[in-house]
C-alpha cells in the first residue's frame, strides 16, 4: 500500500507544566522538550509505522529546524522528495503546554507550510491521499481535486472548505469541535464521516446515520498531542487494507490511546505490533 500525505511539517516545543496556564497567568516549573510535528508529518509517520509506504509532500525553511523536523521521517523511510526547502520562510513551529493529565494548548506559527502551493502538487495524485487543515486551504482543494483514489480528510483545524471537497472525501475524521464547526455539511456527500470523542472513542457516520462505533482501550494519559494523527493515519490504513468499519475503528481507537501513554507527537506513535499488543491486552 502507498500513501500520498499533502500536509504540514513543524518542530513542536513543548513545555510539560503543573497546569495549563489560564489567560494573563504564569505558570513555572516547566521542562521543555523538542519533538517532530505537524498534522501531515505526524500522519505520514502514523501510517508509515503501521505499514504503508508513505510519500509526504509539503514545505520547510532553510534552517536547523528542518532537519529535526524531518529527522523521524527520514529515520523510518517516509518518501520526502515532495518536501521542498524554502530559503524565505522559517520551518513550522508549534508551541505547546501539556499538562500531567495530558491536556494540552497549541499555538502554531505556520511558517513554510503556509508557502505551499497547489504548484508544487503533482498533476495528479494517484495513490490513496490523506491531507489535513494545517497548509492554505486552496492547496489542500487542489490536492483533492487532483486525487484519483481514496480520499481522507481530517478537518482540522476547522476552516471553511468547499462543497466539492466535503462531496469528494471518501472519509472525513474530526473530533466533536470540529463537527460542530462544520454541522450537517459533513454528511453531504457519500463518504464515511467519523467523529472522535478523545477518551469515550470513535463514531461512524454515512449520510448522517450511525454505522460503527468503537472505544479506545484503557490507559493512564500522559500527552494527548500526536493522539489524532495517530488515529487519522491508523483509520486511513484499516480502511485500505479491507477492515470492516468496526475493526477500523477499534485499531484506530487503539493508535490513538497507545499515542497519548508517549510524551511528543512523532515519538509517541507506535507500531503495527503495539497497537495490536494494546488492542489483546
Amino acid at each position: 500500500m502507498r500513501i500520498t500525505v499533502v500536509g504540514s511539517i513543524n518542530l513542536d516545543l513543548v513545555a510539560s507544566a503543573p497546569s495549563l496556564p489560564a489567560p494573563g497567568e504564569t505558570v513555572t516549573g516547566a521542562s521543555l522538550a523538542r519533538h517532530p510535528g505537524g498534522k501531515g508529518a505526524n500522519q505520514a509517520l502514523a501510517a508509515r509505522r503501521l505499514g504503508a509506504e508513505v510519500a509526504l509532500i509539503g514545505r520547510v525553511g532553510d534552517d536547523e529546524m528542518a532537519g529535526a523536523a524531518t529527522a523521524l521521517l527520514r529515520a523510518d523511510g517516509v518518501d520526502l522528495s515532495g518536501v521542498e526547502t524554502d530559503p524565505a520562510a522559517p520551518t513550522g513551529v508549534a508551541l505547546i503546554t501539556v499538562d500531567p493529565s495530558g491536556e494540552n494548548q497549541i499555538t502554531v506559527a505556520a511558517g513554510a507550510n503556509h508557502l505551499v502551493t497547489p504548484e508544487q502538487l503533482p498533476a495528479r495524485i494517484e495513490t490513496p491521499l490523506i491531507a489535513q487543515l494545517e497548509l492554505p486551504i486552496p492547496t489542500v482543494e487542489a490536492a483533492v481535486g487532483r486525487a484519483t483514489d481514496f480520499v481522507c480528510v481530517n478537518l482540522a483545524p476547522a476552516a471553511p472548505v468547499s462543497e466539492a471537497l466535503l462531496r469528494r472525501a471518501d472519509l472525513i475524521v474530526v473530533n466533536e469541535t470540529e463537527a460542530a464547526f462544520y454541522g450537517e455539511a459533513l454528511h453531504a456527500g457519500g463518504g464515511m464521516v467519523v467523529v472522535t470523542k478523545g477518551a469515550r472513542g470513535a463514531v461512524m457516520y454515512r449520510h448522517g446515520v450511525e454505522t460503527a462505533w468503537a472505544t479506545p482501550p484503557r490507559v493512564t494519559a500522559v500527552d494527548a498531542v500526536g493522539a489524532g494523527d495517530a488515529f487519522v493515519g491508523a483509520i486511513a490504513v484499516a480502511l485500505l487494507e479491507g477492515m470492516e468499519p468496526d475493526a477500523a475503528l477499534h485499531f484506530a481507537c487503539a493508535a490513538g490511546a497507545l499515542a497519548a501513554t508517549r510524551p511528543g507527537a512523532q515519538p509517541s506513535l507506535g507500531d503495527r505490533a503495539e497497537v495490536e499488543g494494546l488492542m489483546k491486552a
